[in-house]
């Protein structure tokens, strides 16, 4: 009798009461159940059973914020799809690298999951010696979601396009000042892409958080920022910030008016994005099952309702379509990061 056949056995797998007609069913059946259960192998086997405890999601950034909402929205759907609790945990600090360190330590049993936005790609490149790597030491789940950034300028600004901008900003070299919520964001990154695409320079300012940056632009201290959709939304349509474009492929349902950077002549996708992950060595098919639990929740109608009116893009992407992702937005970030010569510590 194999290892496999006696654990099955002790376990009970292989009795069945109702089934006892003879002695030659029980001597046939129970060996071959055995032996089925014993050849299944371990990644397959955890996944059938797979959850049968309470899930962690840890979250790198405080309650309330952006990414905190989205785990939040994503979480009850979640239970209802697995039957465990599903446990928010935040831990913040460090641009979300404590978190991402956390899950990279963690089991590799599906049990502690990282829900992260666009640090996730940039923190590769902007910090040094960082003691993981987001490609190598984590499993991608889902991409679920993303929202798009607004170049928006101050209403003084003689620009209305982004090619009005792009011309006074090559008339007037460092003369233009654009803010950010801190240096490494992708409020900052996007205007150093911004530069790097158009061939101009502006000068950043760095604050101490999203809000403080639209306050200085507002109060005419800066005079254009990258900001995300629902952070800008209520100041451009009381007219007190002007939209040029939107860096996503399409145009937004809340800016309808707005063209995409593209079609304003720069070639450039920044979205603040929402992604799920787990520990490298997490088996292949709770990676697949949790994707497919994320892709119907993101999609379910009351979320999409929440979605759209936060500014936000469902997306679902699978486990091998968030891997290719992450790669690309790696590379992206760090030849912006090297060109910019931004640094963190």
């Amino acid at each position: 009798m194999t290892f496999g056949e006696k654990r099955c056995l002790e376990a009970g797998f292989c009795r069945n009461d109702h089934l006892r007609a003879t002695a030659t069913v029980r001597r046939l059946s129970a060996p071959l159940a055995c032996a089925l259960f014993a050849a299944t192998p371990p990644s397959i086997a955890a996944a059938q059973t797979y959850p049968v405890k309470p899930i962690r999601l840890v979250n790198g950034f405080p309650a309330g914020g952006g990414t905190d909402i989205m785990a939040r929205l994503l979480a009850p759907k979640m239970v209802e799809a697995l039957g465990q609790q599903i446990i928010i945990e935040n831990r913040t600090g460090a641009s979300t690298n404590i978190a991402m360190e956390f899950v990279v330590k963690a089991a590799p049993d599906g049990y502690t999951l990282l829900v992260n936005s666009s640090p996730i790609a940039i923190n590769m490149s902007l910090y040094k010696n960082l003691p993981f790597d987001t490609q190598r030491d984590l499993a991608a789940i889902s991409l679920f979601a993303a929202s798009t950034n607004v170049l928006v300028v101050h209403p003084s600004l003689p620009a209305r396009s982004v090619k009005d901008l792009i011309a006074l900003a090559r008339a007037k070299p460092d003369d233009i000042k654009f803010s950010s919520g801190s240096t490494g964001t992708t409020q900052h990154l996007s205007g150093e892409l911004f530069k790097l695409r158009t061939n101009t320079r502006l000068r950043h300012v760095p604050y101490r958080g999203t809000s403080p940056s639209l306050t200085a632009l507002i109060g005419g201290e800066v005079e254009m920022n990258f900001g995300n959709v629902p952070s800008v939304l209520e100041y451009t349509k009381a007219g007190r910030l002007r939209a040029l474009g939107v860096t996503a492929a399409a145009r937004t349902p809340l800016l309808p008016q707005v063209p995409t950077m593209r079609e304003g002549g720069v070639d450039m996708i920044v979205n603040a994005t929402y992604s799920m992950h787990a520990p490298a060595a997490t088996p292949r098919d709770i990676i697949n099952r949790l994707a497919s639990v994320v892709t119907q929740a993101i999609r379910a109608d009351d979320v999409r309702q929440r979605l759209v009116a936060l500014g936000v893009e469902p997306f679902g992407y699978t486990a091998e379509e968030t891997t290719r992702w992450l790669r690309d937005e790696v590379t992206m970030w760090a030849a912006v990061v090297k060109a910019a010569a931004v640094t963190a510590e």
